[in-house]
């Protein structure tokens, strides 16, 4: 009997459900549906199964890592890519959480934050994340995606 393929979760955080009309020079023109269809099709190249959220909410964002922790815990989770908006250069808590859980997460960021300001230079995130994607627009996420099939899901961060 064939296991099931291994979820990925894709993760936004504040204000991309603005992705569209949202400084569009930075963003791009898609939308988040746009993403989530990028997504789809990168997963089911891969062999992956979607689960793509978006929270406004810092604590939704905690809940929903700490379950992405326990899904890769029992091997149905291949990783989580995470575009933590701007709770990147903000939330210790988003750092704990990821750290707790001891998941297999990427960072994301549509535009290359290190070419925008100065307070954008700093990430929370980046110490316990397995890789960081930056700049490469929404086209990242499937990137991201790819680098999850070729890496171990057991691979944790810090």
């Amino acid at each position: 009997m064939t296991a099931p393929p291994k979820s990925v979760l894709v993760l936004n955080g504040p204000n991309l459900n603005l992705l569209g009309t949202r400084e569009p020079s930075f963003y791009g023109a898609q939308t988040l549906a746009d993403v989530e269809a990028l997504c789809c099709d990168a997963c089911e190249t891969h062999g992956f199964t979607l689960d793509f959220r978006q929270s406004n909410h810092e604590g939704v964002l905690i809940d929903l890592i700490h379950a992405a922790g326990v899904a890769q815990a029992a091997g149905t989770l291949a990783g989580v890519v995470f575009n933590a908006g701007a709770y990147t250069h903000t939330s210790i808590a988003l750092h704990d959480a990821i750290k707790g859980a001891s998941v297999h997460l990427i960072e994301l960021h549509i535009s290359n934050v290190h070419a925008r300001e100065s307070f954008r230079h700093h990430s929370w995130i980046s110490p316990v994340a397995h890789g960081v994607m930056a700049g490469f627009g929404i086209q990242g996420y499937g990137l991201a995606i790819a680098a999850l099939a070729l890496q171990p899901a057991t691979a944790s961060s810090q």
